[in-house]
């Protein structure tokens, strides 16, 4: 089979670069032939035969004229159509598997894929859905000025992305945002893709809210990367790693961790928050760490607290912290009640509520033998996907197999 996997960035960002580099290099060793088509840029890491893509976008430089382009530029692009159908008429992929591609690609390379489609050749159109760009102009169901969670545009009605300043609290920037949304709309672009693929039951209901992506959408939560499953001494800390920032719900832990002054808590990641989170004398603030260290932080917690605001869809560090032996104390929102079994691999508490979090952490922390009953559930009882059973059922779904019964 040929693939190609489309996305903006095509060096390390984030969790859609995850996922592709690691779904590539998996069908890659299966004998499949795997192409990569998004932007240019110095860090990119994989890439396609003809060494097309599109130019680097910096939003916050470049030259004035750059600038003033910009807005039409994220709704349509010309450049990315050309260099996509160069990459189509050398590679002819069996599958252009779309992630992000808003902004720095745009909707218009759909267009460009159904175009060589009507020219005979044969190619689905799979797209995994990271967030909620298709249904939500700012992608978050967020208003960042407001810190709520907004689901008015779901339905189509774009412009209320304009009426909140939903994109960067900026009214030109969310109007731009509104009007690359009803764009898209009228020109029915997203009627091309074949399967949509929600990493969680939750997008994948949100999704339903939009008539045009009726009979489209499978839920399919993301494949976590087998770990040893050697037993390790914990150690007298809960961990916290992700993102510092406010929609992940970190101050509303700061607020928590006040109150618990007997608990130690561990945090390891960077953000906006890190100066609030040094001004607390019960947080060891480790910053960013990754690899085996950040594996071995993990393992040894007696158990993590994933607090998130927003409406996570399917989030790494919850499978993660799982697979390592350390159950998860998560925010009931979202995707995340779908990846915790309940007082099984960990605990639930309402999003936000900083009583209830702190009384959780409070009765997790004081019993030991709980806790340990989790972690070795956590082991045991889990029931994430590899990477070998995701790809598995993503084969169906590219032959076109997508009874979601199986999934």
């Amino acid at each position: 089979m040929k693939l190609l996997l489309v996305n903006k960035f095509l060096y390390p960002n984030g969790g859609s670069e995850t996922y592709i580099f690691k779904l590539g290099k998996y069908m890659e060793s299966f004998g499949h032939e795997v192409q990569y088509f998004g932007m240019e840029h110095e860090g990119r890491c994989v890439g396609n035969r003809v060494d097309a893509y599109t130019s680097d976008m910096d939003f916050h430089g470049g030259s004035k004229l750059s600038k003033l382009t910009y807005p039409l530029r994220t709704i349509y692009s010309v450049e990315a159509r050309k260099k996509l159908r160069l990459v189509l008429e050398d590679f002819k992929p069996d599958v252009c598997h779309l992630n992000n591609f808003n902004y720095q690609l745009t909707p218009s390379i759909i267009l460009e894929i159904a175009r060589w489609r009507k020219q005979g050749h044969k190619c689905r159109i799979v797209y995994t859905a990271h967030d909620y760009q298709l249904i939500c102009p700012n992608h978050m169901c967020n208003n960042p000025g407001t810190h709520k969670n907004c689901e008015k545009c779901l339905g189509g009605s774009f412009i209320n992305c304009t009426k909140g300043k939903c994109i960067h609290g900026s009214t030109v920037k969310s109007f731009i945002g509104s009007m690359e949304a009803y764009f898209w709309k009228i020109k029915g672009v997203y009627k091309y893709i074949d399967t949509i693929i929600c990493c969680s039951d939750f997008l994948k209901k949100k999704m339903a809210c939009n008539p045009m992506f009726s009979g489209k959408t499978i839920a399919l939560h993301n494949f976590v990367e087998n770990v040893s499953k050697a037993d390790v001494e914990k150690k007298d800390y809960v961990l916290y790693f992700g993102r510092y920032s406010r929609e992940k719900g970190v101050l509303t832990l700061i607020e928590a961790a006040k109150l618990l002054p007997e608990v130690n808590f561990v945090f390891a990641g960077m953000g906006p928050l890190d100066g609030e989170i040094n001004a607390i004398s019960n947080i060891k603030n480790l910053g960013f760490r990754t690899g085996d260290e950040l594996s071995g932080i993990i393992r040894e917690a007696r158990f993590s607290v994933y607090p998130s605001e927003w409406y996570e869809n399917c989030p790494f560090s919850v499978m993660e912290s799982q697979m390592h032996g350390t159950p998860v104390l998560g925010a009931d929102i979202g995707g995340i009640p779908e990846l915790i079994k309940n007082k099984v691999t960990g605990e639930l508490f309402e999003s936000g509520n900083v009583g209830q979090l702190k009384e959780k952490i409070q009765e997790m922390w004081s019993d030991s033998k709980l806790t340990d009953k989790y972690s070795q559930n956590c082991l045991e009882k889990n029931d994430f996907y590899d990477i070998g059973k995701y790809t598995n059922i993503l084969m169906d779904i590219y032959e076109g197999k997508t009874n979601e019964a199986l999934y």
